[in-house]
């Protein structure tokens, strides 16, 4: 399917309710390779992703049963299964990590460019008729998180990116109209 990218940034939602069908692990490494295109400042490209599809799923749900899931070991297969539903349903991961420049001003641009890149990755996917969702639960900073993303030190995990088929999408939330956000230059 081909959307113009007027288009794709309207009607574009954030999913939360996958479906469960993967997400095969090729289609998100060409969203993430066009994605790249995200503009940077100096094009250092400050982004590193990890991605986890297909057989690399039912370790990465085993991560997060152990960091999202207070005492699972105690709820029962259903219960357990009904609070991993926002994990297991999402067809695929990547998680978004950025290069913290010790240099404020490189710092800022590199976060911005690597949002950037995050947006062209969610309307990419929106393209191909996959859903996104960019969440950035607290857990992104757990070490043992960071350990198994292999986070170097100067390394800030920013997003938790789930990719996943959907049987519906969420209606747009309300904006705000241009001249409550625009004002003009010496008025």
């Amino acid at each position: 399917m081909t959307i113009s990218v007027k288009q794709a940034i309207l009607e574009r939602r954030s999913i939360k309710k996958f479906n469960g069908q993967p997400v095969e692990k090729q289609a998100v490494l060409e969203i993430l390779d066009d994605a790249k295109w995200a503009p940077n400042h100096g094009n250092r490209q400050p982004w590193r992703i990890v991605v986890a599809a297909e057989d690399k799923l039912p370790q990465l749900h085993a991560l997060l049963r152990d960091l999202a899931v207070p005492k699972w070991q105690e709820l029962s297969e259903e219960a357990l299964a009904a609070q991993m539903q926002k994990f297991t349903l999402a067809g695929a991961y990547a998680f978004v990590l950025v290069t913290e420049d010790m240099r404020q001003k490189e710092r800022l641009e590199d976060y911005a460019a690597t949002s950037c890149y995050l947006q062209n990755a969610q309307l990419l996917a929106w393209e191909k008729g996959i859903g996104t969702c960019w969440k950035t639960p607290g857990f992104l900073d757990n070490p043992k998180f960071r350990e198994a993303l292999n986070a170097k030190s100067n390394e800030r995990v920013i997003s938790m990116l789930q990719f996943g088929h959907f049987d519906e999408a969420a209606k747009a939330g309300a904006r705000k109209e241009v001249a409550d956000f625009v004002t003009e230059f010496g008025a």
